[in-house]
């Protein structure tokens, strides 16, 4: 006999048989008494969520939309601009029209200088049924338009734009990125990662988290077979041509900054395992907010049962084994879901609180300010720098070259949301999975990458899952800086943000399980070591 949600029992074509269902079929609660707890545990966790510390309102920005009337230190793109590329007045008050009433009709009055549309800005109100509201997270305002912080983030893009053909592996004995370690010690205010106190070929362009400066740049999560279902997939990906970059004329810029709609790509037809930071920029211009997280969940799993956490309560159960919980169906979901939500957070930061500008708008008024076309209050670090003076040997302009042909999205920059759902992906991974686990077999691409090697560093026998998820993170948003469309802080940021979004869900979720367990464990980027309990 069947058993309806209601504890009747049906008969083969759905009707009831009045018969009452025995509590043994339905579980230790009646039908009344389950919604009545599942009816309390919602009430108790949105109180809960109601009364976490609230941000202070109205949020910090970095002061630059009150400083400037012209808005250049502000995010303007797809809207109309002058032949400076900086914003008309009016489309400006539109769009602070639209975001501060909220109104679909003002968002829809929002005049375009193009074609090309604004992307999700309402996304900055959307509510969410678990974890914490996206309104209640914070971040520090970004660097300012004048600061020597954002000048040395700029000059950071300009040099991974000059290097984005130079293979990971030859970092320690590439010529240029030996100018880009000197340029970017010789930095008033540069706060990437550093030993002793300087930038190194083995620390340029990635992050600070724990084990991102270790071994090879490319985490091996984006680089080992993936089993997918009955594929086995390989990781090699449809790159682009070396040397092809763009928007490094005024008009081409100017065009993209109007939202005129982009030119097509120039593809390479061999598929290649990603090498150098065009490859990894062109990773991260296709993917989807998933895709790196599924694949290392995938990867981690066929590691076996000694690759989950040791709090996960089917470790060592002699009798049941992990799925719906606590298994790959429970981790597939639960990435899925704080990626997007992470994407609510990042939205309402990017439009509601800062609207920063793109590294490609900094990059025009760089440009203008070099050739007399206008002033600007730009620091000295990024005007003087040895990489805006190669970009111009080069191209003709200052502009910053960009690996995309649109450049970036049509969306402010701070924080990135690749960032956002990379940091909220993988603090779910770390929640369920071992960090402390040792890769078996670490591979690197060859100098082609049309194949994999061995790899053979000296921490090939320690590399761990955590510090592979920490390295695949920055992955995901530093090969966004190398694509020219974001800064450093916007990344970092993102995944401290998103980091934040995954572990107010774990608090939620733990209350759900009907398994006994002592919380979900995990390192976090700053790496502190917690207990969601």
């Amino acid at each position: 006999m069947a058993v309806s949600a209601t504890g009747l029992g049906l008969d083969q074509f759905g009707a009831s048989t009045e018969t009452t269902a025995k509590a043994a079929e339905v579980g230790p609660l009646n039908d009344p008494d389950r919604r009545g707890a599942a009816l309390e545990l919602k009430g108790r966790r949105a109180k809960i969520n109601r009364i976490s510390p609230i941000p202070s309102f109205p949020q910090p920005d970095n002061g630059d939309e009150a400083a400037f009337a012209s808005r250049i230190g502000n995010y303007s793109k797809g809207l109309p601009h002058n032949a400076l590329g900086e914003v008309t007045p009016a489309a400006y008050s539109a769009l602070l029209t639209a975001m501060t009433t909220g109104l679909t009709a003002d968002f829809n009055a929002i005049p375009l200088g193009g074609t090309v549309k604004q992307t999700s800005p309402q996304s900055a109100f959307k509510y969410q049924l678990e974890g914490s509201d996206s309104h209640q997270l914070q971040l520090p305002p970004a660097p300012a338009l004048s600061s020597a912080w954002e000048a040395g983030e700029m000059v950071e893009v300009y040099w991974m734009a000059l290097t984005r053909d130079v293979n990971f592996t030859d970092y320690a004995t590439d010529p240029t990125i030996a100018q880009a370690v000197a340029g970017l010690n010789a930095l008033s205010d540069f706060r990437g990662p550093k030993i002793g106190g300087a930038v190194t070929p083995q620390t340029i362009f990635r992050s600070s988290f724990p084990g991102d400066t270790t071994g090879h740049y490319v985490s091996q999560f984006l680089l080992k077979q993936v089993p997918y279902g009955a594929f086995q997939l390989d990781q090699k990906i449809r790159t682009v041509m070396p040397g092809v970059n763009f928007m490094t004329t005024y008009s081409s810029w100017l065009n993209i900054q109007n939202g005129v709609a982009a030119g097509p790509d120039s593809f390479d037809t061999t598929p290649r395992y990603i090498r150098n930071m065009r490859d990894l920029g062109e990773y991260v211009h296709r993917d989807f907010p998933v895709q790196a997280a599924l694949n290392a969940a995938l990867i981690i799993l066929t590691f076996g049962g000694g690759a989950l956490d040791s709090a996960n309560p089917y470790v060592g159960n002699p009798t049941q084994a992990p799925f719906a919980t606590f298994g790959g169906p429970d981790v597939f979901d639960l990435i899925g879901r704080v990626g997007v939500y992470s994407l609510y957070a990042a939205w309402f930061q990017k439009w509601s609180v800062h609207r920063r500008l793109r590294p490609e708008a900094y990059g025009g008024l760089v440009h203008n300010h070099k050739t007399g076309a206008a002033t600007y209050p730009l620091h000295p670090d990024v005007l003087n720098s040895t990489a805006v003076a190669q970009v111009f040997s080069q191209n003709g302009t200052y502009l910053l070259p960009m690996a995309f042909p649109e450049g970036s999205p049509t969306h402010p920059a701070y924080p990135a949301g690749h960032g956002a759902f990379a940091g909220a992906t993988i603090t779910m991974l770390k929640a369920f999975f071992k960090e402390s686990f040792v890769i078996p077999n670490p591979v690197v691409p060859d100098s082609t990458g049309t194949a994999l090697v061995p790899y053979t560093g000296p921490d090939a026998g320690t590399m761990t899952i955590g510090q592979e998820l920490n390295k695949l993170a920055a992955n995901i948003f530093r090969s966004r800086d190398g694509a020219g469309v974001h800064w450093q802080t916007d990344g970092v940021q993102g995944a401290l943000l998103g980091e934040q979004v995954a572990i107010n869900v774990l608090k939620d979720l733990k209350a759900t399980y009907n398994e006994t367990f002592a919380g979900f464990s995990l390192t976090k980027f700053d790496g502190t070591t917690i207990t969601v309990a």
